[in-house]
């Protein structure tokens, strides 16, 4: 195993929960807009298991939302989820990068809505290092 690989292995062991979510949904991003520039170059080869993938992270998320958090946001979060997965296959099956372009610009903004929301939880001083009164 290389270095970078025993890197990657540490961080992610001892990553928070939510940042393991952000390197899901940073790696399924990367993914399909790696699949798109494999499809534009009519690399079917190369597209076709970075889709499978992302697809695959995309229903993991998908099954990890809890519902009696937050029902409305919930939903809307599922039926996104649904239509990235949805056009991630459709694009599987008709090759094309327009279908990814659709997933991509529909998940982008959760990946980075997910993303700054757990930044500004990191930079919240926490309750056992609150001052006391």
């Amino acid at each position: 195993m290389s270095a970078a690989h025993r890197y990657v292995d540490v961080q992610n062991t001892t990553a928070s929960k939510e940042r393991l979510m952000v390197s899901l949904f940073d790696t399924a991003l990367r993914h399909m807009r790696t699949a798109i520039r494999h499809l534009d170059g009519k690399d079917l080869r190369a597209a076709m298991p970075l889709l499978d993938k992302a697809s695959k992270i995309v229903g993991y998320l998908h099954g990890t939302l809890n519902r009696d958090a937050a029902p409305r946001l919930v939903d809307e979060l599922a039926e996104l989820y649904l239509f990235t997965i949805a056009r991630l296959s459709r694009a599987i099956i008709t090759a094309k990068a327009s279908d990814v372009r659709e997933a991509e610009r529909t998940f982008a903004p959760i990946a980075d809505g997910f993303s700054r929301a757990v930044a500004a939880l990191a930079q919240q001083p926490s309750a056992a290092h609150a001052p006391r009164p």
